[in-house]
């Protein structure tokens, strides 16, 4: 099928920023990006199809570098309580999705304790109050924290449980806040309850939700065995809208071995397994936690809880172990690194690796990051898969840093002036998916949200080509898929149509841009 467009604002790359006239589409591919004459003449002779854009701008598809597909699939199907300011709010919308929802658990996601009015965390009794017949499961909005209700404490082990990240009262007591990898278990406990079915269901939902937003590929980080089962099915069944790249869990550890990457060693699946819809890329590892939930590792104490610098999720050693083994059987590694300490241990790992330069290894988030840090980044050619809506999200973060520190978060601008390549995502559910607002927030960096640190980190700000760049070439890179960099000749043909350009409106109006259209290898699959 050979399609034409016209008539419209057609940017095919930001880096050089490059606009033309009408592009032409054949197998999926841009076979022609230039002068309209050219794209009719050739359209008419050959019968194709033409679309007018009647004035409309045609943009390279987003591509998130880090999307939890599963997880986000179950929260567009359960209770969001983003934005929620009260724990007397967040009990009325437990209540009323109680009565609405007859599934044997409860599940809910996005509260922040720092929005609350009562300043603290939410606890099992509290949500006892509302339900306590069915297990609640309460994410928070970072998804290394929850709040259960007491039935779900019990469901899960918690309630006895001498584990450090079951959070206690004065008396000992558990109070239902569990972190880390106690949060872990309380939501693999969840996850043994569905089908294969609700798999399928979620990760469509997700897909096609993803579609929506004008994200034509994503990096699914964490990925385990029953998601790559059921994205596997929708992909040959047709029903995958999108492009995934799949970094894997490890699995769990047996006898020794972890049984994702085992079995992954043992087939001899490597880096790019796969088609241009679904490849294996590689393994996701978690060093450490969340500011949020003051659980990311840091050098030093956290400065509004001095009690606790927060820790690693994993020893230096099975760090290295799991690393050697994945990098030696062909397959990328991507390690979530939010605090400066974790970020040190996974560099010390890095650079103990043999020909790691070509390898575009990544670190997660990168949040808390000095200087010298980002020189051996560049050093040794890791690159980093970065979250600018944090900054949004994450306005209380010079409490957690103090002003010294602060200076080191979110150094998007740094890295990329030391030749550190960085993608962009939104690490959704935790964020919201929709790029225009993760745009919005690596140009304009809280200044109009009152964001405390925005002074502080105002050099760390990127220009409107270079959170584009980041978000198309940049994701692609780190993903080893420049072919879907652009929408120059030759390239695969996903694009987005929005209702305004980009370059012509105040930056504090990029959050409202709206997607039209979304096309996949010149295919529509949105609306």
């Amino acid at each position: 099928m050979l399609t034409g467009l016209v008539n419209g604002v057609i940017y095919v790359s930001f880096k050089p920023l490059r606009k033309v006239e009408a592009l032409l589409i054949a197998n999926g591919r841009v076979i022609y990006a230039g002068d309209r004459e050219i794209v009719e003449a050739a359209i008419n002779m050959l019968r194709g199809e033409l679309l007018d854009l009647c004035g409309r701008v045609v943009l390279p598809g987003f591509i998130d570098s880090h999307v939890h597909l599963d997880e986000l699939g179950m929260y567009l199907n359960t209770l969001d309580l983003r934005g929620v300011r009260s724990i007397a709010e967040l009990k009325e919308k437990l209540r009323r999705h109680a009565e609405r929802k007859g599934a044997t658990w409860i599940l809910g996601h996005g509260w922040d304790q720092e929005l609350f009015e009562e300043k603290r965390w939410p606890t099992r009794w509290d949500l006892d109050e509302v339900v306590g017949d069915r297990p609640v499961i309460l994410t928070r909005v970072c998804l290394h924290a929850a709040v259960l209700n007491t039935k779900a404490m019990e469901l899960t082990g918690l309630l006895n449980t001498e584990s450090l990240n079951v959070v206690r009262d004065e008396r000992g007591v558990p109070t239902g806040i569990v972190k880390e990898e106690a949060f872990d278990n309380a939501r693999e406990r969840f996850k043994e309850t569905l089908a294969e079915s609700d798999y399928e269901k979620f990760i469509e939902d997700a897909a096609r939700y993803t579609a929506s937003q004008g994200v034509t590929t994503v990096g699914f980080v964490s990925c385990d065995e029953r998601s790559l089962k059921a994205l596997s099915k929708l992909k040959e069944e047709g029903r995958l809208p999108i492009r995934v790249r799949v970094y894997l869990s490890p699995g769990r550890q047996v006898y020794g071995r972890w049984e994702m990457l085992e079995n992954l060693k043992r087939l001899g699946v490597r880096r790019g397994f796969g088609d241009d819809v679904l490849k294996i890329m590689g393994i996701k590892i978690v060093a450490d936690g969340s500011l949020g939930a003051r659980t990311a590792w840091l050098t030093k104490p956290y400065s509004d809880d001095p009690s606790t610098s927060g820790y690693p999720s994993i020893s230096e050693e099975t760090l290295e172990s799991i690393v050697k083994e994945a990098h030696e059987a062909g397959l990328q590694v991507a390690i979530h690194g939010i605090g400066d300490k974790a970020i040190d241990m996974i560099l010390s790992v890095f650079r103990r690796l043999r020909d790691v330069k070509h390898r575009r290894h990544r670190i997660e988030h990168a949040s808390v990051l000095r200087e010298n840090q980002v020189e051996e980044m560049s050093k040794l050619g890791i690159t980093a898969s970065v979250q600018p809506h944090f900054i949004i999200t994450d306005w209380w973060a010079e409490k957690r840093l103090g002003k010294e520190r602060v200076r080191w978060l979110y150094s998007f601008k740094t890295m990329m002036e030391r030749g550190v390549v960085i993608g962009l995502g939104t690490d959704s559910p935790v964020e919201p998916l929709n790029p225009w607002e993760t745009v919005y927030a690596a140009v304009t960096r809280g200044r109009y949200e009152g964001i405390s640190y925005y002074e502080s980190t105002t050099k760390e700000s990127l220009t409107l080509e270079e959170a584009l760049q980041a978000y198309t070439w940049g994701s692609a890179y780190i993903m080893f898929d420049e072919d879907l960099a652009s929408l120059v000749e030759g390239k695969l043909a996903d694009f987005i149509i929005i209702n305004k350009d980009p370059f012509t409106i105040e930056e504090k109006e990029l959050k409202n841009i709206r997607i039209l259209e979304t096309y996949v290898g010149g295919r529509r699959v949105w609306p």
